[in-house]
């Protein structure tokens, strides 16, 4: 039994304890923060923007020299497929790169036009101090880049509380931008517990805080942000619709479909999750998508956990009672929960509300575009979404009309450094990625002149 609080390495097909890693003392957590309120106060005004772009190109490249053992790390961690993790160590060297190769446009002063007046105005992008950053475990090298990479570029300083399961990947990153000549308090990685973020986040010190995870947690941290006037950025959960009205290739679609829910063993907050599909093409696709997600039996990952395998179990279960039918060739073992495919789930339904992260699919049938989209509202969630069509016309009027941060035409695994990410509803609020996420924790100053 694994101590709560307590930062742990488990294997996730067994559910044992690899080993076990202590918390933070308060005085630690103390010192991370003094840390990097010192780094703030001198490394940020002493550097400039092509200085820290340059400590960011080193970053990208230490993630290629190391990505084979930093996947390694994450493999025994949460169970990500070796050459999954590598992947993702990629696609972060690609996320610190970009901000190194782009910030100093993002940063340049911004004229203002006057309406009247003589003299000039502009708007310049600063850091704005200490951010408290809190991530998952479902992409541990990833989520910290999308919020690393363009903080430091801006010259905002990070202290990092990973999720418990992850403390070797979370050390890993310490070393890395250590090792990239980031100078001390920069970066702080610290093994801190619930109790102890929660005084972070409410410490003068800390300027802003970004969580990634469940609403709930989120809902917490934005409370205790709210009543310290602190600014927050929210990525949380989703529910994402996979529309398909049309195609003119069902294998392309259908191949489409499986990789939009199946990556990381389903377990994306972006993935496709309810697929709804046009009553025209409804049963060539239901029968096409559930041969190959039952193909995927033998291959597919463990989930991160033993209890995340039996909660997902638990949610299928409670479908079932509700009415839906459940397709999937095995039962659970441990942790490895069977790829399935879910079909009569009523829309009104309580099980309807959830997110499922883990491998299994909800189909639903539709019999117009205007229902397509209306069941595509039906959620608390909005995140992403996905449309196939082969009507360009149509492709922007449905997207136009989904309520989420981002859709995806008629194609899967589009995500990039360049793109805006985030959602809305109780998926969260602010922006990581692209120029939006540089702008997020940065002090917009306006500065106007008289005359010059």
């Amino acid at each position: 039994m694994v101590k709560r609080h307590m930062y742990a390495v488990v294997d996730p097909a067994s559910g044992k304890l690899v080993k076990e890693y202590p918390t933070a003392t308060d005085e630690t957590v103390d010192a991370a923060l003094d840390a990097a309120a010192e780094a703030y106060a001198h490394w940020s005004r002493q550097t400039s923007v092509e200085q820290r772009a340059q400590l960011l190109h080193t970053v990208a490249t230490l993630h290629g020299e190391r990505s084979r053992q930093l996947a390694e790390i994450i493999h025994r961690e949460m169970g990500k497929p070796v050459e999954e993790a590598v992947g993702e160590v990629d696609f972060s060297a690609s996320i610190y790169r970009y901000y190194a190769e782009n910030a100093e446009k993002f940063l340049t002063d911004e004229p203002i036009e006057l309406l009247e007046g003589e003299g000039t105005a502009f708007v310049r992008r600063q850091p704005v101090g200490v951010l408290l950053g809190i991530m998952p475990w479902n992409y541990p090298y990833y989520q910290v880049a999308r919020f690393a990479a363009p903080n430091l570029a801006l010259g905002n300083t990070i202290v990092l509380k990973h999720a418990s399961q992850c403390p070797e990947s979370s050390a890993a990153l310490q070393q890395l931008f250590t090792d990239a000549g980031f100078p001390q308090g920069c970066y702080v990685n610290v093994r801190a517990t619930g109790e102890q973020i929660g005084r972070a986040i409410a410490d003068p010190r800390v300027q802003g805080v970004s969580f990634t995870g469940s609403e709930r947690a989120g809902a917490e941290v934005a409370e205790k942000a709210g009543r310290s006037l602190k600014k927050v950025v929210l990525e949380l959960g989703g529910s994402d619709p996979f529309i398909v009205l049309s195609t003119d290739d069902l294998d392309a679609t259908v191949q489409a479909a499986v990789e939009a829910r199946f990556e990381n063993a389903g377990q994306a907050c972006n993935a496709g999750k309810r697929f709804i599909v046009a009553d025209d093409v409804y049963d060539a696709f239901l029968d096409k998508f559930t041969e190959k997600v039952l193909a995927l039996t033998d291959g597919l990952a463990p989930l991160s956990s033993v209890a995340a395998a039996e909660y997902v179990e638990e949610q299928v279960g409670r479908a079932v009672d509700e009415g839906a039918t459940f397709v999937s060739a095995r039962q659970r073992e441990g942790a490895y929960f069977p790829p399935g495919v879910l079909t009569g789930l009523s829309p009104a339904s309580p099980s309807a509300a959830e997110e499922l992260f883990g491998p299994v699919a909800t189909v639903y049938r539709v019999g117009s575009e205007d229902e397509a989209v209306e069941l595509a509202n039906d959620t608390p969630y909005g995140l992403g979404s996905y449309v196939f069509t082969t009507d360009a016309e149509q492709a922007l009027r449905v997207a136009d009309r989904i309520e989420a941060g981002m859709v995806f035409i008629n194609g899967v695994g589009l995500d990039g450094a360049e793109l805006p990410f985030g959602g809305v509803k109780l998926s969260g609020f602010g922006r990581e990625l692209g120029r939006a996420g540089i702008d997020e924790f940065a002090n917009k100053k306006l500065i106007r002149t008289a005359r010059t």
